[in-house]
């Protein structure tokens, strides 16, 4: 599972933590946001990835650097689970989207689908991902969020790491 995180190309030069209780409180578009998740300004390192897999912690990454991602991420907590796996992938096969990787979040209910893109910007990141949302929403109730988005601050535009390649 270490070596799948590696193909998410994710910005390993830090890491985000989350805590029990606020650690930042963020201004952002005449809007507060209280994160939960600590910056911690060390490389995240294969102990570290171990450790959340094990559920000892939980550790996010961001997403964006430099107004630029190298992932487009649908997050998906509503009811069926298997339901959403199945119809994404037929959506990504009818939208020709070829690599994708499909994983399990902390619980079964919780899944996490990565689009690995290389170094898009946010418009191009926001449009990409509201084309997949309508097309995905025709078959589905909306149950997901997609990021990166562009109306969160970047302290916000993080996602947990996977736990296990969703089956």
């Amino acid at each position: 599972m270490i070596d799948l995180i590696d193909n998410l190309l994710i910005d390993k030069s830090f890491y985000y933590i989350k805590r029990d209780y606020v650690v930042e409180k963020i201004e952002f578009k005449n809007r507060t946001f209280y994160a939960k998740f600590e910056k911690i300004y060390k490389p995240l390192d294969k102990q570290i990835i171990k450790n959340h897999i094990d559920k000892k912690i939980t550790i996010a990454s961001t997403l964006v650097r430099n107004d630029y991602t190298n992932n487009l991420i649908f997050i998906y907590k509503g009811d069926d689970g298997l339901k959403f796996y199945h119809t994404i992938k037929q959506l990504f096969i009818a939208l020709k989207i070829e690599k994708y990787y499909i994983f399990q979040g902390k619980s079964e209910k919780h899944i996490q689908v990565f689009i690995p893109v290389n170094k898009m910007d946010l418009a191009q990141a926001s449009i990409k991902l509201e084309e997949i949302s309508k097309s995905l929403a025709l078959k589905l109730p909306v149950e997901w969020q997609t990021l990166p988005n562009k109306n969160l601050p970047y302290d916000y535009n993080i996602f947990t790491l996977p736990y296990k390649i969703f089956e």
